[in-house]
C-alpha cells in the first residue's frame, strides 16, 4: 500500500432534486462537475466517470465531461469508468483522451472495458454476437496506438492502418490506461498479456473472492515477462456521520436502483437483509461512518495488494447534496486514515 491512491467514480446517476422530482440530465452533468471540483479541492487522487446510454445515467460522453472538469481542477487524475471500447473506434478514443490529457496537463486516464450494459451495441450498429471479437480486436489496435509514432495494424473489425500517425500525440510519456474487469479469468489474462494495469469492479459479494483473480493476474504477468503492475478496485459506497445514518440514507435509493436493473435481468427483488450483508465487513458496499469505510478500504487493499481504491459514490437517485457530504467525509476523514495506514504498512 506504499503508493496507495483513493479515488471516486460516478456514472452520473440521475438524482432527486430538492423538490422530490428527478433532475434533468443537464443538471446532473453540472452537478457531476461540482462533485469533481470538490474532490480536487479536498485532495482526493482520482475522479472517474462512466459511459452509459440509458435514461438513469446522464454521462454518455465521458471525455467531454472530463474536458469540462479539466479546466476547473488542478491536480486530480481524470478518467473513464469505463470506456466501452467494443462499440467505439480505438483511434477516436485515443484522440479524445490525448486531448483531455493535453487540456489537463497530463492528468487523463482511460479504463477500457466492455461495460455491464449492452445498449451501445444496437445504438452504434454493432452485433452483440461479436462481443468477444470486437473487444479483443480493438484493444490490440489501442495498444499499438499507445506506443506513439506511425501505426501499422490489421484486424477483423475495422479498416487497417498503414504507417498512420494519430493526433494529438501525448505530450509526456504514454497515456495512462487500465483494463476494467468484472471477474472473468479470460479478461484477467488478456490484461496481463497486453501489459496493462487492472481495475476490478467489485459490486457484490466478498472482495476475498477476487483474490484468486489477482493472483492469476500477477502470475500471468510473470509468465509473459511483464513487470508487476498496479491493481485497483471499483466498489460502491456512501459515507455519513454514523453507520446507521449512511445505511438509512442510501437504502431506498439503492433498492430502487438494484430492482430497476435487476428487473431487466431477471433478478429477484433485493431485500434489506441482503443490503445489510453487503454493507457488512465481508460485503462489497463501502457504507457507513468514516471509520467503518476506511477500515473496509484498508482491509480490501491489504487483501488484494491494491494501488488504488475507487469509491463509486453515486447511487441511483441519492441526492446531490448527500453526495457532496459523502465526498467531503471521504476526502477529509476517510482518505487521511487510509493514507496513514498505507504509510505505516
Amino acid at each position: 500500500m506504499a503508493a496507495f491512491h483513493l479515488g471516486l467514480d460516478t456514472f452520473g446517476d440521475v438524482t432527486i432534486g430538492p423538490e422530490g422530482t428527478l433532475q434533468s440530465h443537464a443538471r446532473v452533468l453540472r452537478d457531476v462537475a461540482d462533485e469533481a471540483i470538490l474532490a480536487d479541492e479536498i485532495g482526493l487522487d482520482a475522479f472517474g466517470v462512466g459511459e452509459h446510454h440509458r435514461p438513469d445515467f446522464a454521462i454518455s460522453a465521458p471525455e467531454v465531461v472530463l474536458a469540462g472538469i479539466a479546466g476547473r481542477t488542478k491536480r486530480i487524475l481524470l478518467g473513464s469508468a469505463v470506456t466501452v471500447l467494443s462499440t467505439d473506434d480505438p483511434v477516436r478514443v485515443f484522440e479524445r483522451f490525448s486531448t483531455v490529457d493535453a487540456l489537463s496537463n497530463g492528468r487523463a486516464e482511460v479504463i477500457l472495458g466492455r461495460g455491464s450494459f449492452t445498449e451501445s451495441y444496437p445504438l452504434f450498429g454493432y452485433d452483440l454476437s461479436e462481443y468477444e471479437e470486437l473487444f479483443e480486436d480493438k484493444l490490440s489496435l489501442f495498444v499499438e496506438l499507445l506506443k506513439g509514432g506511425p501505426v501499422t495494424w490489421r484486424g477483423s473489425t475495422r479498416a487497417p492502418l498503414a504507417g498512420t500517425t494519430v493526433y494529438p500525440p501525448v505530450e509526456h510519456g504514454a497515456l495512462k490506461v487500465w483494463i476494467g474487469v468484472g471477474g472473468s479469468p479470460e479478461s484477467i489474462l488478456r490484461a496481463a498479456r497486453y501489459g496493462l494495469p487492472l481495475t476490478l469492479a467489485i459490486i457484490g459479494g466478498s472482495p476475498a473472492r477476487f483474490k484468486p483473480l489477482v493472483d492469476l493476474y500477477r502470475q500471468a504477468l510473470e509468465k509473459v515477462g511483464k513487470p508487476m503492475l498496479p491493481v485497483a478496485v471499483h466498489s460502491p459506497g456512501h459515507v455519513a456521520a454514523s453507520d446507521d445514518e449512511a445505511k438509512n440514507e442510501l437504502w431506498p435509493h439503492y433498492e430502487r436502483m438494484i430492482n430497476r436493473i435487476g428487473g431487466e435481468r431477471g433478478w429477484p427483488p433485493v431485500t434489506r437483509a441482503q443490503f445489510e450483508r453487503e454493507a457488512g465487513p465481508d460485503g462489497a458496499l463501502c457504507v457507513g461512518s468514516p471509520a467503518t469505510v476506511a477500515l473496509k478500504i484498508i482491509n480490501t487493499a491489504r487483501l488484494l495488494g491494491l494501488s488504488r481504491f475507487n469509491v463509486k459514490y453515486s447511487a441511483g437517485t441519492l441526492p446531490h447534496s448527500a453526495l457532496m457530504k459523502s465526498i467531503e467525509l471521504i476526502g477529509r476523514v476517510v482518505a487521511p486514515r487510509v493514507r496513514e495506514e498505507a504509510r505505516a504498512a
